[in-house]
């Protein structure tokens, strides 16, 4: 499952390193600026698909003995990474298109208007395959990655607009003008991309469902009559469950690990993705509140 989420960070890598030197070169060849800044754009995409690889690569590795929760926070870390790489991009597309709108410079050539038409389609269909490759194997680090895509589709999409504003009213400024525009907006997705890697970080709680899904497997196990707490959190593509279970107070020792170690394996067995069980056990006597019984 792991490997779809690394092949599609290759491809990325592969289309975005030859969409940028072919939307540079065009650039400057037609004296467009917002597609020079397009392809600056796609430049940190290879950067950002390259940073999610590496994520991806050291998230799977094994836990050690200096890691023994494994590595997965790499995934999140590197989800970060590529939102704050977008931010950075749309600072220096927003620089440079203030400098260019103040100063004279060519009318863009029409050729380039094919040129990103193209560009967007290509970037659109990457990022829905990216996207859906993220969904399904549930990384924040590929689902930036597809974000990234999609924000390089709305700079083409910006520079398609200026360049055309520009050459029907024959003011070159316009192409610089469409790039400034899209510089806010890459800034506004990368900021409301970057929260769920955070929450991540933070050990925020998944959905609910999940929780919901551990809760009804623990109470139907013999032996269980309620159920206390249930913490769940995201440790790269896994899930790490702390469970407190209530049984019998009149129970011995044993019986009671036995019942901990059966709530253990049927987690396990019937919750998708749940790597890690960690059952504390409560004897009825000591709650003080009766409606956690089952």
């Amino acid at each position: 499952m792991i490997q779809r989420g690394l092949k599609s960070s290759l491809i990325g890598i592969g289309f975005n390193l030859v969409l940028a030197l072919f939307k540079c070169t065009t650039g400057l060849v037609g004296h467009s600026f917002a597609l020079i800044a397009d392809g600056i754009e796609s430049l940190s995409d290879v950067i950002s698909s390259t940073v999610v690889y590496l994520g991806l690569r050291l998230a799977i590795k094994p836990p050690d003995k200096d890691h023994p929760y494994g590595h997965g926070k790499a995934e999140p870390v590197a989800a970060i990474i590529v939102s704050l790489a977008l931010i950075v991009a749309a600072i220096v597309i927003g620089g440079e298109s203030i400098v260019l709108i103040q100063t004279p410079h060519p009318l863009p050539k029409a050729f380039t208007l094919w040129v990103l038409f193209a560009v967007v389609g290509v970037k659109v269909l990457l990022s829905r395959y990216v996207s859906s490759v993220g969904k399904g194997i549930d990384s924040t680090a590929v689902r930036s990655d597809a974000w990234h895509h999609l924000n390089d589709a709305i700079v083409s999409g910006f520079a398609f607009v200026g360049i055309s504003v520009a050459l029907w009213t024959k003011i070159p400024a316009a192409d610089d003008w469409a790039a400034l525009c899209a510089a806010p907006v890459i800034i506004f997705n990368a900021c409301r991309q970057v929260r769920k890697p955070f929450a991540e970080l933070l050990d925020a709680a998944p959905p609910p469902q999940l929780e919901q899904e551990v809760r009804s497997v623990a109470s139907r196990v013999p032996g269980v009559i309620g159920l206390e707490k249930c913490h769940v959190r995201k440790v790269g593509f896994t899930y790490y469950v702390d469970l407190h279970i209530v049984i019998a107070g009149s129970l011995t020792v044993r019986r009671g690990h036995n019942i901990a170690h059966d709530v253990e394996d049927a987690v396990l067995q019937n919750v998708p993705r749940i790597e890690e069980v960690l059952v504390h056990v409560e004897p009825e006597e000591e709650l003080l509140t009766p409606s956690l019984k089952r």
